[in-house]
């Protein structure tokens, strides 16, 4: 990797850390070796099976809406909601749509997109994600 590649590199950080920020960017859980759970924040055991053994797993980058709420706080509503992807439930904002009824539907078809949080003053760029519809 070149200079100027690993500067532009560090120039952007993940807002959390199980958003993997390669090309193409992907969530990534901690599946339980021995049940198979996945959680995305740390464990010291599984909460299904109490076995302390997990392994990194890469989660689809597309899944279906299965639960939302429009979230009406401030002037902007927004769309809070459960993706299912791949039988791991991801918890997010689902992007460009208008936020109604009428547009976001339970088994809507979405994907994984990242979006810039903002810069700090050394350039440095925070990346979030969240699910649009496909």
């Amino acid at each position: 990797m070149s200079e100027a590649q690993e500067e532009e590199k560090k120039a952007m950080i993940p807002f959390v850390d199980y958003l993997i920020l390669d090309n193409p960017p992907y969530l990534q859980a901690q599946e339980c070796t021995s049940c198979g759970a996945r959680y995305f924040d740390r464990r010291n055991a599984c909460a299904s099976c109490f076995e302390n053994q997990f392994r990194p797993v890469a989660i689809d980058q597309q899944g279906v809406v299965t639960s939302f709420s429009i979230v009406q706080m401030g002037p902007i509503p927004y769309v809070s909601a459960v993706v299912d992807c791949g039988g791991t439930s991801v918890k997010c904002t689902i992007m460009n749509v208008e936020p109604s009824p009428e547009h976001v539907t339970l088994g809507m078809q979405v994907k994984l997109m990242t979006y810039s949080m903002g810069q700090d003053s050394e350039g440095t760029e925070a990346i979030a994600f969240g699910f649009e519809p496909i």
